[in-house]
């Protein structure tokens, strides 16, 4: 469709152009195709759309952008009570994001991305989220990350804060592969039997996700008197952590089983434990939070999607198409009510 849109020199106002309802300032495509072109990419990578409706990327993230801007100004942010934080690597290096959910049962989306995980960043989240919503905030779910938890204390002191399970989680799994590299090589040098070879993903994956053979070489391996598998049989312990209900009785547990590992003699897993001590109270907020209602399982489940949007915007790595795209997929955010659907 081609239109050539009126244009009259007002005294007061200077040149006027006739708005129409279909089109959105110099806008070559219409509103309610831009808004069919961005449902498409959720589906598809932004190459991909452009492929199929035989138009260029450039055209079709621009018809992304407009509806996440259209989005981010119409949407409603009044009554979050409960938000994760966390950050995503991007690109290469050390280039991190700062990302923002909100984990409700009733609502989960994405807040807010941020250009890097300093204090200045996460400041920021809360100075554009504003005093009034802040003070409404109840429950902060985040990693051990120093920065992350200076600016909370900060900046949200009525909010329960809340350390991630699955971050707890990927530290002890961390350690037992630390531990397991080194007594590998150590086994090795000494020329004994290479047991620890080739049992890594065996020694970090859950039992319940284990193969019948991963199963049959795991009984092996837990035979040997090793600090691998006494690491290994501490991790398994300490997931009993988890099925406590109450706060005071899981804080007994974990004060027994820091002990336990204090006697150990295996260092990277006594760095756990002084990490454990060191945020305790904030680790037993994780069983109020639970019993809130809160879902603390959500800021993992969106890190996994924020990694395929990564993945699908593979090629168009800027930061601002990584920051529409993240707000496009996770976002959930509100569409106009328009006359006409184009079928999908």
């Amino acid at each position: 469709m081609e239109y050539a849109r009126r244009r009259v020199d007002c005294p007061e106002h200077g040149r006027v152009v006739e708005w129409v309802p279909w089109a959105v300032g110099k806008h070559r495509l219409t509103r309610t195709y831009m808004w069919f072109l961005a449902k498409w990419a959720k589906r598809l990578s932004i190459e991909e759309v452009g492929e199929v409706f035989r138009m260029g990327w450039k055209r079709v993230f621009e018809a992304v952008e407009w509806a996440v801007e259209w989005g981010l100004e119409h949407r409603e942010v009044e009554g979050v009570e409960a938000i994760g934080i966390d950050e995503l690597q991007f690109g290469k290096g050390q280039d991190y994001l700062t990302l923002v959910y909100q984990i409700e049962e009733a609502c989960r989306r994405l807040l807010w991305v941020g250009k890097d995980r300093t204090k200045e960043c996460l400041r920021s989240f809360f100075k554009e989220f504003g005093p009034e919503w802040t003070a409404g905030l109840k429950f902060i779910c985040s990693d051990m990350w120093g920065n992350y938890l200076d600016i909370i204390a900060e900046k949200a002191k009525t909010a329960l804060n809340v350390l991630d399970r699955y971050h707890l989680a990927a530290k002890m799994s961390k350690a037992i592969d630390e531990v397991r590299a080194k007594e590998a090589k150590k086994l090795e040098e000494e020329g004994k039997e290479p047991v620890l070879k080739r049992k890594r993903w065996i020694l970090l994956k859950r039992p319940e996700n284990l193969t019948e053979d991963q199963e049959v070489k795991l009984r092996d391996l837990l035979r040997y008197n090793l600090k691998t598998v006494r690491s290994y049989l501490l991790k398994e312990e300490f997931d009993h952590f988890w099925d406590y209900v109450s706060p005071y009785w899981a804080g007994e547990f974990l004060e027994k089983w820091c002990k336990k590992v204090m006697r150990s003699r295996i260092e990277p897993m006594k760095e756990i434990a002084r990490s454990l001590r060191e945020h305790r109270p904030l680790i037993l907020n994780w069983f109020k939070a639970r019993q809130a209602g809160v879902s603390l399982g959500a800021v993992e489940g969106f890190n996994n999607k924020a990694g395929v949007i990564k993945r699908r915007a593979y090629g168009f790595r800027t930061y601002r198409v990584f920051e529409v795209m993240l707000y496009h997929g996770l976002g959930e955010l509100p569409e106009p009510e328009v006359q006409h659907h184009f079928c999908c």
